[in-house]
């Protein structure tokens, strides 16, 4: 059954609420992929799964509750990418290009990362940003406890280092977003300059610092 067959339908039981819901948020992610967080209309995603605009609503309060949403599903699908990439014993430069690799690769999980706090936070209601701290809190368990086994670090290392990770991420990803210069003939030294900020060895370099740095700590410390 097609989404846009299950968004059509009349939505009677809580089961059908519940796939209809997904059905929507499916297709948002499939426009979101196309046109980027700033084009993202909720009016022309009713037109694309043909409901009425205010259908969308009963779903999700705000256009960012709805990305908050998509934010939280992208989260737990790199996860679980993340995780199995993970071994045992890794190198702490094994484990952030791993770390960076998988979150790069999601189209949805990083440009939503980079919003959350500076924008979509700031525009859904406090109960149901409430409900998305509790469910980062219990992801980061989730990528803590193999986090602890990779790179032998204490569970609360472990958690620490991945909190920290999230924030070095996001810092390092906006290094990417200057204007495009592939097809621009520049100077080797601009060039150079260029490379050194691009984001993959920004986080790679500095993330293997942050872990050796809480290796170094003691876990009674964090």
């Amino acid at each position: 059954m097609s989404s846009a067959v299950v968004i059509n339908q009349r939505a009677r039981s809580a089961e059908q609420k519940a796939l209809r819901r997904q059905a929507v948020l499916e297709a948002a992610e499939k426009y979101f992929n196309e046109v980027g967080y700033e084009a993202f209309s909720m009016a022309q995603l009713a037109k694309n799964t043909g409901v009425a605009k205010g259908t969308l609503y009963l779903y999700f309060n705000t256009r960012e509750e709805l990305f908050l949403t998509l934010y939280e599903q992208s989260l737990i699908r790199w996860s679980q990418v993340f995780i199995g990439d993970l071994s045992d014993s890794m190198t702490s430069k094994a484990y952030a290009q791993a770390l960076y690799h998988t979150a790069v690769a999601d189209s949805t999980f990083l440009p939503l990362l980079i919003r959350l706090e500076h924008v979509i936070e700031h525009n859904v209601a406090i109960p149901r940003l409430i409900e998305s701290k509790r469910m980062f809190i219990r992801q980061v368990e989730v990528v803590a406890e193999p986090t602890s086994t990779s790179l032998e670090l204490s569970k609360a290392q472990a958690r620490e280092l991945v909190k920290t990770m999230g924030v070095l991420l996001i810092g390092a990803t906006r290094a990417d977003q200057g204007p495009s210069l592939d097809n621009e003939e520049l100077p080797e030294d601009v060039q150079n300059l260029i490379a050194s900020f691009s984001s993959e060895p920004l986080f790679i370099k500095n993330a293997v610092r942050i872990i050796e740095g809480i290796r170094a700590e003691p876990a009674s410390t964090l």
